[in-house]
C-alpha cells in the first residue's frame, strides 16, 4: 500500500477509485492479456529471468523459444520448447555457448545446460503442457530440476552464474 500511496502523491495528492484499482492488480492478471511469445517470467530470487521471444524460423519442430539470463551476470543461456509424443509433453532443452554450424551430438550434449518437461500454470492454478506460440501467457511455468542443472553446468561457475534458480517462474511482464 505505501507504494500505492506515494504513487498517488506523486500526483498532487489526487487519487481515483480508477487509480486504486489499477494499483491493486496484481502483475500476474496481466498475463492472461499477452501472448506465450512476448511472456517473462522471473525467479523467487529475482536472480533469473526467462525471456520468450518469436521462433526465428517457424518450424514443426519448436514450439517456443527462449532466453535464460542470470541477470547479475553476463550468462545468456539459450532454450526451445518441442512437442513430444507418447505421452504428448512439452520437452525444453537450455543451452550455453554451443557451437554455430555443424556440430554433433557430443558438441550439443557439452552444452546442453538442462532438458526436460516444461508445464505452465494458469490463474486457477491448473497445470498443463507449455503452449506454443499464439497461445495466452501461463502466469507461472515449472521447468522441472532447472536450479541443480545449472549448477552442474558449463553456465556455473566463478564469473558465471552462482545461485541456483527455483523450478517455478512467476509471470513479470509482457514485452513489446
Amino acid at each position: 500500500m505505501s507504494g500505492t500511496i506515494g504513487i498517488m502523491a506523486g500526483r498532487k495528492g489526487v487519487a481515483t477509485i480508477a487509480d486504486a484499482a489499477f494499483f491493486a492488480i496484481p502483475v500476474a492478471a496481466f498475463a492472461i492479456d499477452c501472448k506465450q511469445e512476448q511472456a517473462v517470467y522471473t525467479d523467487r530470487e529475482g536472480a533469473y529471468e526467462l525471456r520468450f521471444v518469436p521462433l526465428n524460423s517457424p518450424s514443426a519442430a519448436a514450439s517456443n523459444q527462449f532466453k535464460v539470463s542470470a541477470l547479475k551476470t553476463s550468462v545468456v543461456m539459450e532454450g526451445y520448447v518441442m512437442p513430444s509424443e507418447d505421452p504428448v509433453r512439452a520437452i525444453g532443452i537450455l543451452m550455453f555457448n554451443c557451437p554455430e554450424g555443424d556440430v554433433t551430438g557430443a558438441d550439443l550434449n557439452a552444452c546442453t545446460v538442462w532438458q526436460g518437461a516444461v508445464y505452465g500454470v494458469d490463474a486457477k492454478g491448473e497445470i498443463d503442457n507449455l503452449q506454443p506460440e499464439g497461445a495466452a501467457a501461463a502466469e507461472k511455468l515449472v521447468l522441472p530440476g532447472l536450479g541443480p542443472a545449472i549448477r552442474e553446468s558449463s553456465a556455473w561457475g566463478e564469473g558465471k552464474a552462482s545461485v541456483a534458480p527455483w523450478d517455478v517462474l512467476t509471470f513479470k511482464e509482457c514485452a513489446t
